[in-house]
């Protein structure tokens, strides 16, 4: 993979680094895409700057295909603009402003906060008063003023009920996160998939659940809850890929047979080459097989050619010597 050029609109010599990228992406996003993301940011502070693959993982010590991946992951995110060739050869990234991903009808938390006069109005509701007091009481300390602030927007702009905001934060914090940014995420995801009831919202909960857990059974994981990280990886496969269960516990399968354990790193090489081969159905798997078994059946049947003049056995291989045979006989009879 050859160089590439990198941009971003940042001056001077400090990396700037968004507030909105460290309060609603980097908190959810896999480790290793974070240092990938903020490493190219360095590398590019105030200028444009040509950059290859190989030289970053070097650096940071991992593989390319692991850049790869976290350059799409960031572009999914829409924080990055990254252009790819034919061959899916990285051949440019712009560094953009990151925004919350809001449904069209929605404007982003960031751009419009409520005035003071507004959270004061709110906070006189009792209804307000009390989901305050319970969302303090899931979280176990007091709320800062941006954190109060964020669920007044909820609650006032993007329409959830106060019902819905506590269901909201006990679900986030029994999922083992009391971040704002992650309660503020999940709220926003809700309120884009027209969740509007406490009931709607755990039929979706739930449904991520058996996801899980359908995913964890794939592995021959039984007896255990799902770990952080895997949930990141399983979240990388149903939200970023796009995959349907039936493709993602056949790339269980297949790595549990290859690698004789549950593998989320092996799972993943797998989904990711299927990703990239825009693998959409399980029946796209079946033709990626076919078209294997047929090249490799294809290669077997070619045979190297032999020159018989050029033919040699290990014994020709040592020098030949030439000997007089009459000779020698007459020096073993004393002749």
């Amino acid at each position: 993979m050859g160089q590439f050029q990198v941009y971003n609109s940042f001056p001077g010599e400090y990396t700037f680094v968004s507030n909105r990228f460290l309060d609603d992406y980097m908190p959810n996003a896999n480790g290793e895409f974070v240092k990938i993301y903020l490493y190219i940011l360095r590398r590019c502070s105030g200028e444009s700057t040509l950059m290859d693959l190989s030289s970053i993982a070097d650096r940071l010590n991992c593989t390319e295909a692991d850049i790869v991946r976290a350059l799409r992951y960031w572009k999914e995110t829409g924080i990055l603009e990254v252009s790819f060739d034919q061959s899916g050869n990285v051949t440019g990234i712009l560094f953009s402003a990151p925004e919350p991903k809001l449904s069209p009808t929605k404007e982003s938390p960031s751009d419009r906060s409520l005035s003071r006069n507004k959270v004061q109005e709110l906070k006189g509701q009792e209804e307000v008063r009390q989901l305050l007091f319970i969302a303090e009481q899931y979280l176990g300390r007091p709320l800062t003023s941006t954190d109060a602030e964020t669920l007044l927007y909820l609650y006032d702009e993007v329409h959830l009920s106060a019902e819905l905001l506590e269901y909201l934060i006990e679900y986030c914090v029994s999922k083992g996160s009391s971040s704002m940014a992650y309660i503020k995420k999940v709220g926003l995801s809700w309120a884009q998939q027209n969740i509007t009831t406490v009931s709607q919202a755990k039929e979706e909960t739930n449904l991520y659940n058996k996801n899980y857990f359908t995913i964890l059974r794939a592995f021959g994981i039984t007896n255990r809850n799902p770990l952080d990280k895997e949930i990141q990886y399983m979240n990388l496969w149903m939200n970023q890929y796009g995959f349907t269960l039936d493709i993602i516990t056949e790339a269980c399968s297949r790595t549990v047979l290859s690698t004789g354990k549950a593998s989320f790193s092996y799972a993943d090489s797998i989904l990711e080459s299927w990703f990239k081969k825009g693998v959409q159905h399980l029946s796209d798997v079946d033709s990626l097989d076919l078209n294997f078994q047929k090249k490799k059946a294809e290669k077997a049947n070619v045979r190297p050619k032999v020159q018989a003049s050029g033919s040699k056995n290990k014994f020709n291989n040592f020098h030949q010597r030439n000997y007089n045979m009459a000779e020698l006989e007459k020096q073993l009879l004393g002749k």
